[in-house]
């Protein structure tokens, strides 16, 4: 386990921009983050309060946590100090009068360099059963950060919005015992294939969910009252519509919660890209002639087949998908005499450079590399759960699609 105290000056400390209190877009700067922090419509940063407990000077027995990525160190823990001693020593400006002393920060501090995997563990042990993180956001976290399935809890805000427009909401209990498998599908809902189903028209599930929340919002519903009654507590006209639909075949959702903002990007978070259907491979492939052609396109028929029937499919389908992806390799592999796996680390650099930043970070999130790829694609040879993972499967899709096109593309094969 490397780690070492190492004195950097407060200058060149760079903030995280993807800090689980309140992300922002990767490629902001220290600026952006601060013009953030002070406006804090959340109320996360609470830097006031801060500095206040600081006193009037920095303590060395506090020490940042910082990752080098390439030059730059980052500060994974002790961004909201670090904020506070790039103002006093004016290296930001801040959008509104300090209404608060700072502490004295020196030009350098002492920091605790560690790798990344050190970083983000002594993140999740400072902060996340601390109560500094509410339940989503500690479940992105170890999501994004830790490799972890999503929970229900993320799922269920990704595909609406409903916990990120309604905070009062982003409760651990909510997430335990209102929004559980369970309850969910007492409600008419459940969680398939990493996405929201539902029973009802997207109009009726939006007044059944909305209905709830303004339960749970008023304490209608909560470890002291009706605890485990989420029909019960739902106004009659909701629970007849539960009722009607009982017998309705499930369909993805598209119910949204999600308001409109004005545009104001250093000063508001992210919003996520609306869903679009996904194609495998990322759209379709011109392949010379050849058995890796036809198979391609057996797998798309297949992929095409598993969309449209996924409901009466099992859960594991999916993984038939993965193990033909490994078959369309070897096969693409035999077309070159090669072996798979030095043929897919031949093509792999190359065909990342031509994805677009979207899909680079989805690669990341679902741990696609030039080092796992192989190991993915013999995770599906077997039955193992993680080769049901569809997001998974559509990432490596991606990647894959992207090296036939260089490997065996119509009038570009090498």
């Amino acid at each position: 386990m490397k780690q070492e105290i190492k004195y950097i000056p407060i200058k060149d400390l760079v903030l995280w921009t993807e800090n689980p209190r309140d992300p922002i877009n990767k490629n902001a700067t220290d600026q952006e983050v601060v013009n953030k922090a002070f406006i804090d419509k959340l109320a996360k940063w609470n830097l006031s309060k801060l500095a206040k407990q600081m006193g009037t000077y920095y303590d060395f027995s506090e020490l940042p946590t910082v990752v080098y990525h390439g030059k730059k160190p980052i500060v994974y823990d002790g961004n909201r100090r670090i904020v506070l001693g790039k103002v006093e020593h004016g290296l930001v400006t801040i959008p509104k009068k300090l209404n608060f002393d700072l502490p004295k920060f020196p030009e350098e501090i002492p920091c605790n360099v560690c790798t990344k995997k050190i970083g983000l563990e002594n993140v999740l042990r400072k902060h996340g059963d601390s109560g500094s993180w509410s339940p989503l956001e500690r479940d992105i976290f170890l999501h994004k950060f830790m490799g972890q399935e999503k929970s229900i809890f993320l799922i269920l805000d990704e595909d609406t919005g409903i916990i990120s427009e309604n905070p009062k909401i982003n409760k651990r209990f909510v997430k335990e015992e209102v929004f559980d498998n369970d309850s969910l599908g007492k409600l008419g809902f459940s969680i398939k294939n990493g996405s929201l189903y539902s029973l009802h028209s997207d109009n009726e599930g939006f007044e059944i969910l909305n209905d709830l929340t303004s339960k749970i919002e008023s304490n209608t519903i909560s470890t002291r009252n009706n605890r485990g009654k989420v029909y019960e507590v739902l106004d009659p006209n909701n629970q007849k519509k539960i009722n009607n639909n009982k017998n309705k075949r499930s369909h993805l959702s598209k119910i949204s919660f999600r308001k409109q903002e004005p545009d104001d990007s250093s000063n508001k978070q992210t919003q996520r890209t609306k869903k679009k259907s996904k194609e495998l491979f990322g759209g379709k492939l011109f392949l010379e002639l050849g058995e890796t052609s036809n198979l391609y396109r057996d797998i798309c028929d297949l992929y095409n087949f598993y969309i449209t029937r996924k409901d009466s499919l099992s859960d594991s389908f999916p993984g038939l998908i993965r193990m033909a992806l490994r078959l369309l390799c070897e096969s693409a592999a035999k077309d070159k005499r090669s072996r798979m796996d030095n043929y897919l680390e031949k093509y792999f650099d190359d065909a990342k450079k031509s994805l677009d930043q979207d899909i680079k970070t989805t690669l990341s999130n679902q741990n696609v590399t030039k080092k796992s790829i192989v190991q993915l694609l013999h995770t599906g040879a077997h039955k193992y759960q993680s080769s049901s993972n569809v997001e998974q499967t559509l990432a490596l899709a991606i990647i894959i699609g992207n090296i036939l096109t260089i490997s065996h593309g119509k009038n570009n094969s090498k």
